[in-house]
């Protein structure tokens, strides 16, 4: 029996051959994004020094304990007219007991994932507004986003058809009320 190669039928499904075909440099992740396909560099050691703060705040104080992984890549679902985003956010936390990594593809549903964080860098309007989108469309509860060009966190919660309907921004140096699992006064003080 001889293989096939399948051909796309949509341009949807031919964007989404092309992206999953993709051979990324070292250390540069690729996302697919409302129908784009965007490449980032490895992040800075800022970025990554709000992570590491955000990150062990969690794990001393939140209510539920907290698993994390850092650039997890999740399906999330998307417009009509493109296909399934492919998004890997800086950070992506879930309840421990759901053990919800465990096992899990590369590419995994955002079911049960209690709240992604980002750091805006390289394309800050993704972070802002497009992935924004995605995570209200799969229904991820909250999403922590740190604008360092505004010097801001901004939480994000409850996740409606294609937006959240609520937010909440402070400026480096306040502290942010992290809702239910979580259950704390997140500490933005070392971040400025």
């Amino acid at each position: 029996m001889t293989a096939v190669a399948h051909e796309p039928t949509t341009p949807a499904e031919g964007l989404l051959d092309i992206f999953m075909s993709l051979d990324t440099p070292e250390g540069f992740h690729a996302e697919l994004i409302e129908g784009e396909i965007v490449v980032t560099p490895p992040p800075d050691g800022d970025h990554e020094d709000y992570i590491g703060l955000i990150v062990s705040q969690v794990v001393r104080r939140s209510r539920t304990d907290m698993q994390f992984s850092g650039n997890k890549g999740l399906l999330l679902k998307s417009t009509e007219r493109d296909p399934k985003d492919h998004v890997i956010p800086d950070g992506t936390f879930a309840p421990t007991a759901l053990r919800l990594y465990r096992g899990a593809d590369s590419w995994m549903p955002s079911d049960g994932v209690a709240m992604v964080l980002e750091v805006t860098s390289t394309k800050p309007r993704m972070d802002r507004e497009a992935k924004r989108h995605g995570y209200a469309r799969a229904g991820i509860p909250l999403y922590l986003l740190v604008d360092r060009d505004a010097s801001s966190v901004t939480l994000f919660s409850d996740p409606g058809s294609d937006d959240y309907r609520q937010l909440c921004t402070v400026p480096f140096g306040t502290s942010l009320a992290l809702p239910g699992p979580f259950g704390f006064e997140l500490d933005t003080t070392d971040f400025l």
